[in-house]
């Protein structure tokens, strides 16, 4: 979840009185934006590792999966959903997992070249493999909803990140941080699909 807004208001709300509902200042005062990167149990519908920096980099979100992994010893087989972005099929991605499945970095090939590594395809292909330890999922293009974590994402912006002030950068991140804990102990459960698999019109 890129480009959150650490907006404050500029002046408090005013509060709900019989008859009149709350009032929001419309004028704020920004203190940039951070990215938050979650992990999200779908079997559970619990947030189980997050990451919140101010850049949304290849090398962020494999230094998101090595804590994820990390702190999650016990699990054996990893099954991760996500779109088609670049940086969920990047050089640095293919390299970790090549050293958790104890592949030779000399046998991946040169990024744009040649092997594994030539393209976002040969990449995409190889971090697909059901044989590793974690296997990556891609939803289809333009089909990023089918990712639950969507769901959770505006469960954030509509609970949170619309109805909060924030002072700074550190108070939004402490605040997402402070929710997801909430979240995890009080809201938490499994998502049910209610689409039924008919055919979607235009």
């Amino acid at each position: 979840m890129t480009g959150i807004q650490a907006l404050e208001r500029q002046f408090p709300d005013k509060p709900m009185k019989p008859g009149e509902s709350l009032k929001r200042e419309f004028e704020y005062i920004r203190h940039g934006t951070q990215t938050l990167i979650a992990s999200f149990d779908v079997s559970s519908g619990k947030i189980i590792h997050e990451s919140i920096g101010k850049t949304r980099t290849e090398l962020d979100f494999v230094e998101h999966l090595k804590q994820m992994y990390k702190a999650n010893p016990n699990i054996v087989k990893w099954h991760l959903v996500m779109d088609c972005l670049n940086i969920h099929q990047s050089e640095s991605l293919v390299r970790w997992i090549a050293s958790i499945e104890g592949i030779s970095a000399f046998t991946l090939g040169r990024k744009g070249q040649s092997g594994i590594l030539q393209s976002m395809e040969t990449r995409a292909n190889f971090l697909s493999n059901s044989e590793h330890k974690i296997v990556f999922n891609y939803t289809p293009k333009h089909c990023s909803w089918l990712n639950q974590i969507e769901i959770w994402f505006s469960i954030v912006a509509r609970k949170l990140l619309k109805r909060s002030s924030f002072d700074s950068q550190g108070d939004l991140a402490a605040k997402i941080f402070d929710f997801i804990a909430y979240y995890n102990d009080k809201m938490a459960k499994p998502f049910k699909w209610t689409y039924k698999g008919k055919a979607l019109t235009a």
